[in-house]
């Protein structure tokens, strides 16, 4: 019988070294059978559905007044800068901002001591030129008696009579040059063209201007407006001659009637926006100008069907997209659907587009919920008792 020689392992190991790898063998021994029996029941049991308990919401056809609100100022529809039509020093200025003015009234004044030499100079000129053509005109009488009894000659005649021409001429030049002279120096009063109050100043008393240059503002009071910004996706929600409503901040309150008179063709280039006046129709003494106000606008197509914002929700790989959950009340599971976003409404509403009144939608826990999966709806009596129970309220 062959001999074998079994090496003893107490003789090539340590004692607490043999005592380690014991411990160690020992446990492998014991956790294998359960990894295995743990990776089998898991490929071979079945995944049971869980019932997630959920809050619901009955859809309702309710009749929603939409409106939108935008934040505006009060201006005044015809608001013009008044400048000087000639150049010079402001010598003075009558008015400032925010005094009433009256059609006629003077506001400002410029150095007119320029403006008085030449209307003093072109007066001179024409007297002189006048003075030359009633002589030549007499000396042409003469000329022409002399004429007609063959005393001088055609062509001698002629000179004459073209000399009294220039002169005559020379004459009217320098009276229209006058005449503008003068009309120069009434240009050095500015005075208001209608009735209005100043709500702009651009210059100072010794200041000199250039013609044309913006002095004062004036605005006009019998027509006042609302100048609002809206965005480019609210733009759809307003038309020209539409009735809006205005609300004052000192007066928030009072509801004072408007219509759009104007919506800006291009937005703004900085803010992208588009700017839009409305005419006030009453109330044109409550509402001053530069007053904050706020524009109450009615929604073009308002839309019935109004949910808990709760109850919207959107995935994170499509935030674009906004869904809700509704119930198959039948089968006792839930299906997102997705709606089209409306105006947000008083008490956490919001009003959508997709759904229709009476179905079930999930109000509460929406982001815990998968497709397809079942839920225990409330024991209410609208609902099946026999589907969930008041868990999860």
């Amino acid at each position: 019988m062959p001999n074998f020689n079994i090496p003893c392992i107490s003789d090539s190991l340590h004692p607490l070294q043999f005592r380690g790898k014991t411990k160690r063998w020992l446990l492998s021994g014991l956790l294998l059978p359960l990894t295995i029996s743990a990776g089998c029941s898991d490929h071979h049991k079945p995944t049971s559905a869980v019932s997630r308990p959920v809050k619901v919401f009955r859809i309702e056809d309710q009749a929603v007044a939409r409106a939108s609100s935008f934040a505006g100022e009060v201006r005044a529809r015809i608001e013009t800068p008044l400048s000087f039509r000639v150049a010079g020093k402001l010598l003075e200025r009558k008015v400032d901002v925010g005094d009433p003015v009256l059609k006629g009234q003077l506001l400002a004044i410029l150095d007119g001591n320029d403006y008085h030499l030449a209307v003093q100079g072109l007066r001179a000129q024409l007297a002189s030129a006048q003075a030359d053509s009633n002589f030549l005109r007499d000396d042409l009488a003469r000329y022409r008696e002399l004429l007609a009894q063959q005393v001088i000659s055609p062509p001698e005649f002629e000179r004459h009579e073209t000399a009294y021409t220039a002169a005559r001429e020379r004459t009217a030049a320098l009276a229209a040059q006058l005449a503008q002279a003068l009309n120069q120096l009434t240009y050095t009063e500015l005075h208001a063209d209608r009735d209005g109050v100043v709500t702009a100043l651009a210059v100072e008393a010794g200041q000199v201007l250039v013609a044309g240059q913006a002095v004062v503002t004036l605005a006009q009071l019998d027509e006042k407006e609302i100048h609002f910004d809206v965005p480019e996706h609210r733009l759809a929600e307003i038309r020209r001659q539409q009735a809006v409503n205005v609300s004052l901040w000192s007066e928030d309150n009072r509801l004072i009637k408007a219509r759009i008179r104007e919506i800006a063709s291009a937005a703004d280039p900085a803010s992208r926006t588009y700017r839009v006046k409305a005419s006030l129709l009453e109330g044109l003494d409550a509402a001053q100008l530069g007053m904050t106000a706020t524009v109450h606008i009615a929604a073009n197509n308002a839309s019935g069907i109004v949910v808990p914002l709760s109850a919207v929700y959107t995935p994170q790989n499509q935030p674009d997209h906004p869904l809700v959950w509704l119930v198959d009340e039948q089968a006792a599971t839930v299906k997102s659907v997705p709606v089209k976003l409306g105006e947000t409404l008083a008490g956490e509403r919001i009003a959508v587009d997709g759904v229709a009144a009476g179905q079930l939608l999930v109000s509460a826990g929406v982001q815990r919920l998968a497709e397809g999966q079942t839920v225990r709806l409330p024991g209410q009596p609208s609902l099946p008792n026999n589907r969930g129970s008041k868990e999860g309220l």
